[in-house]
């Protein structure tokens, strides 16, 4: 299980992470999303104890990760950035991180080369950068890490590979309770993928909650009026009001059906209650907390 508590991360005047607490359960695939700048790879480097927090604390399994190697021993950490030694082959890498985990399986990794669709014999600086996320995916899982931390796994990669990733992921999940920490900017994948999900915004936890759940709090409705509605004095707990047009746009908090109810006293014309996308769902939070994507996108 990973503990965060209080963390605090500053760049001289900038604090990436202000005081943020939460607690990553083990055998879980834990998505974290949030926008640019909101301190998703500052986090994962915090776990993987490449960082050193200035506050707070962050926990693997009870004990802190920061210069504690038989923690890090248990964890991989894949940059976004991905960095490989120069003139490296794919071999070479692989060898590499053997010497480097102790719990390197050969076995699993000659499965992995002869699935992946790399000649690992070449350089690494030839690839793509699609197949250099492959390679770089090859030596995470040959690793055998507990906590596999992964910023922006599946950039670059194409749906094959990424429907291949994910039954590797799963496959680890079931067979020794890994636990799958990731970012990705990619909502619709995460949804389909985690069992938890984190909202960060300004260093902090905006909220963290189960997917499902997370969906059963929230509802979308949609309506066609004639005539005019105040929404803001409804009684609904509105997160995102959009109207073009007759037609409205309500997201919600609370339970659909007793949303609908409500939207039905305005008599409306037509009126449906819709399943949420996370990414809605990311949106509409954002709005909340005064993240205007209007300003952004004009």
């Amino acid at each position: 299980m990973i503990t965060i508590q209080q963390l605090t991360k500053k760049f001289g005047n900038f604090t990436a992470l202000d005081g943020l607490s939460l607690d990553i359960r083990s055998g879980c695939i834990y998505g974290i999303v949030g926008p640019n700048g909101s301190g998703k790879s500052t986090l994962l480097r915090l776990i993987a104890g490449v960082y050193r927090a200035d506050g707070g604390q962050v926990l693997v399994d009870g004990e802190p990760a920061w210069e504690n190697v038989a923690k890090k021993d248990q964890v991989f950490y894949l940059s976004d950035d991905l960095y490989f030694p120069p003139k490296c082959t794919v071999d070479e890498l692989l060898n590499f991180y053997k010497g480097m985990y102790s719990g390197f399986s050969e076995e699993l990794c000659a499965q992995l080369k002869a699935t992946f669709p790399l000649d690992t014999s070449k350089r690494l600086n030839t690839f793509s950068k699609g197949m250099r996320r492959q390679a770089a995916l090859m030596a995470a899982f040959s690793c055998c890490p507990r906590y596999l931390l992964l910023d922006e796994a599946f950039d670059g990669l194409d749906p094959v590979i990424r429907l291949l990733v994910k039954k590797l992921m799963a496959q680890q999940i079931a067979d020794r309770q890994m636990t799958v920490v990731i970012t990705s900017h990619n909502l619709r994948e995460l949804e389909d993928l985690c069992d938890h999900i984190g909202l960060l915004h300004k260093g902090s936890v905006l909220f963290e909650k189960e997917i499902d759940s997370l969906k059963l709090g929230l509802c979308k409705i949609q309506a066609v009026f004639t005539h005019p509605v105040d929404w803001q004095a409804s009684g609904l707990d509105l997160l995102q009001v959009h109207q073009k047009g007759s037609m409205v746009s309500l997201l919600v908090r609370g339970d659909g059906e007793k949303a609908l109810e409500i939207v039905q006293n305005f008599q409306p014309e037509f009126a449906e209650a819709l399943p949420l996308t996370l990414e809605e769902i990311f949106i509409g939070e954002m709005e909340a907390v005064g993240y205007d994507y209007n300003n952004i996108l004009q």
